[in-house]
């Protein structure tokens, strides 16, 4: 395993954060979403960052910028230069981070804010993506329009995520408290259960157990699927203050599951353990809205988050900030004034994701 210094860098962006994610090409390299004004209006930036731990630093590869805020971002698995990006005007954009022609693809089917995208690990030119506008749509980057569109859900769609095992199967969450899981031969879901009591706002499947899928919503809490019998979760993870945004299963550990939280913080959760919350970190000052395992060093995690700023860090030491700190102080009392406006919203259900 690779020795890493005490001191993990950090990275200021100029909007704020909604996504990242490590290449899994590329142990050093790692995406970030971004939009401006909190994703509400105003442009959006899509950040391709080099990590070197050795020398403390992040610095910005390249960047493109797009007119409406981006909401998430996802690697080819096929291609290292590829990664594709959702925005909150319906455009979906495929970059290539070795041409100066860029985007190379750009779609715009989807007729309102798109909140998802996941490329197949499996079938690894397929990617899927989750709209607020209540559809899911399948994409081939050889095909110039979608391939097929999934549209049960009744309210927004927040989460997609292909299993990591079967290139056909991907799962979905969305405001109308369901999770769903579906076969892309099929328009209709193959499980559809009533996951939580509020807006079911992410779910990622368990990386060693192909029927396992864990969720997190506005009822501030995580559970635990066994999709064969949905009747009651295997577990209830409980330790967020406001909404759950991500949960990710750890790619190193079949126990060990990621959130982050519209409460400012992160937690690393062990769900074979009595007290399973084993790590909660608190570097972020806003809503934390996006965070990654590294594929290949094992303690290794970024996040990001309505603050501004990128962090990647090992697990059991405390990141620091090492960007230079520019934000104008307007815009940071902003900032907190907008969650203090919308607090409650977010921690009872309600629109803002």
């Amino acid at each position: 395993k690779k020795e890493f210094s005490k001191k993990m860098p950090s990275f200021k962006t100029s909007y704020n954060g909604f996504s990242c994610e490590f290449s899994p090409f590329d142990e050093e390299r790692l995406a970030v979403a971004t939009a401006s004004k909190f994703g509400i209006f105003g442009p959006g930036r899509q950040y391709v960052l080099e990590v070197d731990v050795e020398q403390d630093t992040i610095e910005k590869v390249v960047s493109f910028d797009t007119p409406d805020g981006l909401y998430d971002c996802a690697w080819s698995e096929e291609n290292e230069n590829h990664l594709v990006a959702v925005s909150g005007d319906g455009s979906v954009y495929i970059y290539d981070t070795a041409s100066t022609n860029n985007p190379i693809q750009a779609f715009k089917e989807h007729g309102k804010e798109v909140a998802s995208v996941h490329w197949n690990l499996v079938n690894k030119d397929t990617f899927v993506t989750g709209s607020w506008d209540q559809s899911i749509k399948l994409w081939s980057v050889d095909d110039d329009s979608s391939l097929e569109t999934y549209d049960e859900h009744n309210y927004c769609v927040y989460s997609t995520q292909w299993s990591p095992t079967k290139g056909n199967i991907f799962a979905s969450t969305s405001g109308d408290l369901h999770v769903k899981v579906w076969d892309i031969q099929d328009v209709s879901s193959i499980v559809s259960f009533r996951a939580h009591d509020h807006e079911v706002l992410t779910c990622d499947w368990n990386k060693y157990d192909e029927n396992i899928l864990v969720t997190g919503a506005c009822d501030n809490s995580i559970r635990v699927w066994d999709i064969r019998n949905t009747e009651q979760p295997v577990t209830t993870l409980k330790g967020h203050n406001y909404a759950v945004r991500r949960v990710k299963c750890s790619p190193h550990d079949e126990t060990i599951i990621g959130s982050c939280s519209y409460d400012m913080t992160l937690v690393i959760w062990d769900t074979e353990k009595d007290d399973p919350l084993l790590e909660r970190y608190e570097q972020h000052t806003e809503f934390v809205i996006g965070f990654d395992f590294n594929l290949e060093n094992e303690d290794q995690i970024a996040s990001t988050s309505w603050d501004e700023t990128v962090y990647v860090w090992n697990r059991g030491e405390e990141p620091i900030a090492t960007h230079d700190e520019d934000m104008d102080e307007d815009d940071e009392q902003h900032g907190k004034k907008f969650q203090s406006m919308f607090g409650d919203q977010l921690q009872g259900g309600g629109q803002l994701y």
